[in-house]
């Protein structure tokens, strides 16, 4: 008796083998699904926490990427300078006639036209050797000891500039035993971001990236301000003429050491970069404890910050422009001696 005869269902040899085969390749299919959702999910998280985040626009023969707010890759600069990882930057410094110290908002009031117009008419050199994240005289005695610079003009910001607190940064060059490679692999990173970004622009995100020139070390932003906090708007500049006599006592004899050490039988030109709420008061007392003049333009209306911390483009135009008038005779004078 057959199936047929007992009222049962006849399938065929064929069908059981499609059933089989759809069957057999269910464990492919998942497996698959598996590594897309995996490679999706590392794709999105390059893009979100690591050079790729941000945008390759600003490289060129002359610029390499200082700093990228992906958490994961973050700053550069530091260990760039620190282990020579971009040899020609230690070169232009050492060989500058003019040498800016001080954080990122000397970096971003001196990274203008201006600036580079002014000494190209002065036929002069100049580096901007400042940092970011608040950087001080810590990280700054550390690369003059290396570089031993050539300048004869110094410009430093007062901007809590003579002080000892260390960076997170400088806390990972001075004491973290794999700062140098974790540095080296940023850098070899920068090979791959710069030209597959060109070549595939989707494939990287837009956060905030700073770019450095290795002539002159002067910034140039890219991407989107995702730096910048909901409370950190665009606002004007302030002044606090207020003394804080604790923070002269303590910032002047390191001042005074500083200068000592790096700075004899040069000129020295001191000034403030302004912002929100410029401590004008303590760096006049800091001037006037050494026996200099703080120079700085006379107070320019509008000026305006675009986080509450660093100028905006064009207001660093207009400082620069007027920094220059004031103090561009003393740094010609210095520089024919």
């Amino acid at each position: 008796m057959t199936k047929a005869d007992l009222g049962m269902p006849i399938i065929s040899k064929t069908r059981d083998r499609t059933w089989e085969g759809l069957f057999a390749s269910r464990p492919t299919t998942y497996i698959c699904l598996v590594l897309v959702a995996a490679f999706v999910a590392y794709a999105c998280w390059l893009r979100t926490y690591t050079i790729f985040s941000c945008p390759a626009g600003g490289y060129n023969t002359d610029r390499y990427l200082a700093y990228c707010s992906g958490a994961n890759y973050a700053d550069y600069e530091h260990g760039a300078f620190r282990f020579a990882l971009e040899p020609s930057v230690q070169n232009f410094a050492s060989n500058a006639d003019v040498l800016f110290l001080g954080n990122s908002r000397l970096q971003a009031a001196f990274s203008t036209a201006a600036t580079a117009d002014w000494f190209s008419a002065a036929s002069a050199r100049y580096y901007l050797m400042g940092f970011a994240y608040y950087e001080n005289m810590v990280f700054a005695e550390e690369l003059l000891r290396r570089i031993r610079p050539r300048a004869k003009v110094y410009v430093i910001n007062l901007d809590d500039f003579f002080d000892l607190s260390e960076s997170p940064p400088v806390k990972t060059l001075l004491y973290d035993p794999e700062a140098r490679h974790r540095y080296e692999e940023k850098h070899l990173w920068q090979h791959v971001h710069e030209p597959l970004c060109k070549m595939f622009p989707a494939l990287c995100g837009a956060k905030f990236a700073i770019f450095r020139s290795r002539e002159t070390g002067a910034y140039y932003t890219e991407g989107a301000q995702q730096n910048v906090t909901p409370t950190q708007k665009a606002t004007p500049v302030s002044y606090d003429q207020v003394v804080s006599q604790d923070s002269v006592e303590r910032s002047t004899p390191l001042a005074i050491d500083f200068l000592t050490q790096f700075t004899q039988g040069k000129c020295v030109i001191l000034t403030m970069v302004p912002f929100v709420q410029t401590k004008g008061g303590n760096a006049n007392a800091i001037a006037n404890g050494l026996g200099m003049k703080l120079v700085t333009p006379d107070i320019l209306e509008g000026l305006q910050t675009y986080d509450g911390y660093h100028l905006s483009q064009s207001s660093a135009e207009r400082w620069s422009h007027a920094f220059f008038q004031a103090a561009g005779s003393k740094i010609r004078s210095c520089l024919k001696d």
